[in-house]
């Protein structure tokens, strides 16, 4: 009988394991894919803050190190958030190949078991603990444990058969596809964003450097506004801005823009990352938030254990503190991003000349969003009361 059983050694569910077997529990963690941290999918960028809050920063999983970023609008003005302007706020780009197993092997380290090519295919509830079906390269078995922690991604298996999540609508989901480029031309200190409805309906363009002249290139789009693929949007962006290098490797994913959800338990079952749509609704960013996800999963899953109870009930406190964390920003960034999807690309080129030069406070979404509400109150009048 395990403790905890995690689905998924993505951030979310590794930082899950890493905790829970830190405070003492039996814990299994399975990935179905033979490689920990392949294949990436996702732009790898994280501020400094939300690594360094969980780990001394080790300069091995650390790609690229950002002062600032660049974002341009349909027109190309362009708005920089940068060191000087906005303080000591700076970021990092992750080498996720290399940091996802270092989180791995924390929760190793700390006790945990870790199956890789290891899938979840079933599990049911019995007698007040959980029977999960595993399988890995034609054996198939039964493990039991008192909770069942889903960190098993984007329309998440596990979610939606406890009833935790249904699957998303074509609003609430970003099809995204990214290229890892070398030979470019770029300053390596700066993440650039391109917005507009022309470049990536309901989304953004983005790169983000990598050293050594590379970059991740990529796309997200949202496919109810969308006439194309995203692959042909980004190839389209990459011909439009004149980005010249190699193609050595090509990702494709779906990002949940949700926004927050009810709750992210049920009895014996707690959703971290992806699985319960913790990714933002405006950047899509999601390493920060699994981090902070799967470290309060791992301490409520310990508090349960002690407690004897793994009932929805009491695993709600893991809902407080993913809320009281990180909850209230999901709500409010969907109500932004909900704002700006009705907005054409001629507002946005009136927005971005209106701050375009100005000197930010911080390097935030809410630093921008503040500045142009006072540029454009009566444009932006429903989103005083959140940002300001």
């Amino acid at each position: 009988m395990y403790d905890v059983v995690v689905v998924g050694a993505g951030p979310a569910g590794s930082m899950a394991a890493k905790t829970a077997a830190e405070n003492g529990l039996k814990v299994l963690l399975v990935e179905k894919r033979q490689e920990i941290g392949t294949p990436v999918r996702c732009a790898e960028g994280i501020s400094r803050e939300n690594v360094e809050r969980f780990f001394e920063v080790d300069k091995k999983w650390i790609a690229a190190e950002v002062t600032g970023a660049k974002i341009y609008a349909p027109d190309k003005t362009e708005v920089v958030m940068s060191e000087e302007m906005a303080g000591n706020e700076v970021g990092y780009v992750l080498e996720r190949k290399i940091f996802d197993r270092f989180i791995a092997r924390e929760a190793a380290k700390a006790g945990a078991e870790v199956y890789v090519k290891t899938a979840c295919t079933d599990f049911e509830r019995r007698n007040g603990f959980v029977r999960v079906k595993l399988r890995r390269m034609g054996e198939e078995w039964d493990v039991e444990a008192r909770i069942l922690i889903g960190a098993d991604g984007v329309e998440s298996k596990i979610g939606r058969k406890a009833g935790i999540i249904k699957t998303l609508k074509m609003n609430d989901i970003e099809s995204c596809v990214q290229y890892l480029m070398t030979g470019l031309d770029i300053d390596q200190s700066y993440t650039y964003f391109y917005l507009g409805r022309e470049v990536a309906p309901g989304g953004y363009a983005w790169i983000f450097p990598k050293g050594n002249s590379s970059a991740n290139v990529g796309i997200g789009v949202l496919p109810k506004m969308a006439e194309k693929t995203a692959r042909e949007y980004l190839d389209a962006f990459i011909e439009r801005e004149g980005i010249e290098g190699k193609v050595v490797e090509v990702v494709a994913g779906a990002v949940p823009v949700y926004g927050e959800i009810e709750t992210a338990v049920s009895d014996n079952i707690m959703l971290v990352g992806d699985a319960a749509f913790h990714a933002d609704p405006i950047t899509g960013g999601g390493i920060a938030n699994a981090l902070a996800g799967g470290y309060y999963a791992g301490k409520v899953a310990a508090e349960a254990v002690k407690k004897g109870d793994f009932s929805a009930g009491f695993l709600r406190k893991y809902d407080e503190l993913w809320k009281d964390d990180f909850g209230k920003k999901l709500k409010r960034n969907k109500k932004l991003q909900l704002k700006f999807l009705e907005m054409d690309d001629a507002t946005i080129n009136k927005l971005a000349a209106s701050i375009s030069g100005k000197n930010l406070s911080e390097m935030s979404i809410r630093a921008i969003v503040t500045e142009l509400i006072k540029a454009h109150p009566r444009l932006l009048w429903d989103l005083k009361s959140i940002f300001i």
